[in-house]
């Protein structure tokens, strides 16, 4: 059966764990389509793969399976969990890496349920599990057996208790002020936040004021080239979230901003 699967992770592509996991897909589903979303995600930063994972999802088809390990806990007492919301498939360590995925699913599934269960049943992992690499001895090989139709109920146990980030929360706006906070940095140095433009409904971008730390950048622009080179900028990212960044220069290094630095947006 021809399924996508894609596949999120931290481990990089130096060292062949990413390989290894296609292999053990390709053996079990050799007509299974593999994407890689990315496997640069901050060693075991796992808020940062939620927002990664979450915002990709939903350019994939319906019925794609969605693999993702950011797993400091690999070979502890956290479950491998398997979970469908409508047609998509999610397969991760149940340590809320799948938060916000499973926020935006349940907005663009309204009526669908969410079915989750522990990955127990071991005739669908490898014959031999590491401790150390469950991405290729179990999360691998259930996306593989998804793909050729096993149902979800076969893999284990049924949950409703999988772990939430509470650093997920969302951005709240009281009045005329926003208040969120930057959840990722991209490989530009870029600062994106939990901030939605929806939340900036009412207000003159013009005129709002985004502060981070000690800066306070006026306006929020529509793209980088309305500031000068080495200006600081607030604008909407391709994720339709309030950025932050030094047109071509790492704003993180200018600013000194990092995952988890509180964003506020006040009316000028």
């Amino acid at each position: 059966m021809n399924r996508i699967i894609t596949l999120t992770t931290d481990f990089g592509t130096r060292d062949g764990f990413v390989g290894v996991m296609k292999g053990v897909i390709l053996r079990l589903n050799p007509q299974a389509t593999l994407v890689d979303i990315t496997h640069d995600i901050a060693p075991l930063n796992i808020e940062q793969g939620a927002f990664l994972v979450a915002n990709a999802v939903k350019y994939f088809p319906a019925n794609a399976i969605h693999v993702v390990v950011v797993d400091p806990g690999v070979g502890s007492a956290r479950r491998p969990i398997a979970v469908q919301i409508g047609e998509p498939f999610f397969v991760a360590p149940d340590n809320g890496v799948l938060t916000l995925a499973f926020q935006q699913s349940a907005i663009e599934n309204r009526k669908s349920e969410i079915r989750a269960v522990h990955l127990s049943n071991t005739k669908y992992f490898l014959s031999r599990v590491s401790a150390t690499f469950h991405g290729r001895d179990i999360f691998a090989p259930v996306a593989a057996h998804l793909s050729l139709g096993v149902p979800l109920d076969a893999l284990g146990e049924p949950i409703d208790d999988w772990v939430k980030l509470s650093s997920c929360a969302n951005a709240v706006r009281l009045g005329e002020e926003i208040v969120g906070r930057v959840v990722h940095i991209d490989r530009f140095g870029n600062a994106i936040t939990n901030i939605g433009e929806e939340l900036l409904a009412g207000m003159d971008r013009a005129r709002v004021v985004v502060r981070i730390g000690a800066h306070a950048l006026r306006g929020i622009k529509p793209t980088y080239a309305a500031v000068a080179s080495g200006e600081a900028v607030a604008l909407i990212s391709s994720s339709w979230q309030v950025e932050i960044a030094v047109r071509e220069e790492n704003a993180a290094q200018t600013l000194g901003i990092q995952i988890g630095d509180e964003v506020i947006i006040q009316r000028a």
